[in-house]
């Protein structure tokens, strides 16, 4: 898909300094140990026809697919990334999605051992869509912390 090949927002990769401006004192406790970001994603009305979420198998990309960009706001400033299209990159969309269903998306995990550590979402003109009412839709972002021994 055309839509697919557009640069995809991801994760701020100044993760830690992001964390830390959320959780104040404890920051530098809490990162000590592994550490996440995980969004959860539900459509406010539906069923979602125009410009579906899709994710993009983790298995189907790595971190040299990332380019850094600055991200810019009145009272910080930080990094983030997009996704540069990958003829490898498999996709997959949910379709129809209603209220009562939500996706959790991993935009960062501290870990390093060979588990997936983040996922690539958007969303896309959806050819199908022709006069669907345009999509409504929630996403929150949720600061994770695990156990020292996780």
């Amino acid at each position: 898909m055309e839509a697919l090949k557009k640069l995809v927002e991801h994760v701020h990769r100044s993760i830690s300094g992001s964390a830390a401006t959320h959780i104040g004192g404890d920051a530098g406790e809490l990162l000590k140990h592994r550490f996440g970001i995980v969004n959860v994603w539900r459509p406010i009305r539906g069923p979602v026809v125009d410009s579906p979420l899709a994710l993009c198998d983790a298995r189907t990309f790595t971190d040299d697919d990332l380019i850094a960009s600055d991200l810019v706001y009145p009272h910080v400033r930080g990094e983030t990334s997009s996704v540069a299209y990958g003829r490898g990159h498999r996709w997959y969309y949910f379709s129809d999605m209603q209220p009562d269903e939500a996706i959790l998306i991993r935009v960062h995990d501290s870990a390093d051992d060979g588990r997936a550590r983040l996922s690539f979402h958007t969303s896309f003109d959806n050819p199908l869509a022709v006069g669907a009412p345009p999509r409504e839709s929630i996403e929150v972002r949720c600061l994770v912390f695990f156990p020292a021994d996780a």
